[in-house]
């Protein structure tokens, strides 16, 4: 059974700077389609960025040049570092494959005020 579990967020004014954590047990990130999602307060869950097994990624264009998502082979773990953060990144960061079909962590929650 694959468990993730998701660190790092916290509360940050408007242009600062989160790096985001997710730690898989039961699986090994690096020979996965992995992805980082969002889900705003009363809104869906949205894709923000994805890696893959070989190393290309993609973030979402509206996140493009601020975002930036990687690995860390040895520590199995997936990274997001956000940079000039906006009111509108709040929301409940998620890790996953992607398509996500392992069971979801609890996420870490991102807040920027204004």
């Amino acid at each position: 059974q694959v468990q993730l579990v998701e660190s790092g967020g916290g509360l940050v004014q408007a242009g600062g700077s989160l790096r985001l954590s997710c730690a898989a047990s039961g699986a090994i990130i690096k020979n996965n389609y992995m992805g980082w999602y969002r889900q705003p307060p009363g809104k869906r869950r949205e894709l923000v960025a994805r890696i893959m097994a070989g190393g290309n990624y993609y973030v979402v264009e509206s996140m493009k040049g601020r975002f930036n998502i990687s690995r860390d082979n040895a520590k199995n773990t997936l990274t997001l570092l956000m940079n000039s953060l906006k009111p509108e990144d709040t929301a409940v960061y998620y890790c996953n494959r992607f398509p996500a079909d392992w069971p979801w962590g609890q996420g870490t929650q991102v807040t920027v005020s204004s």
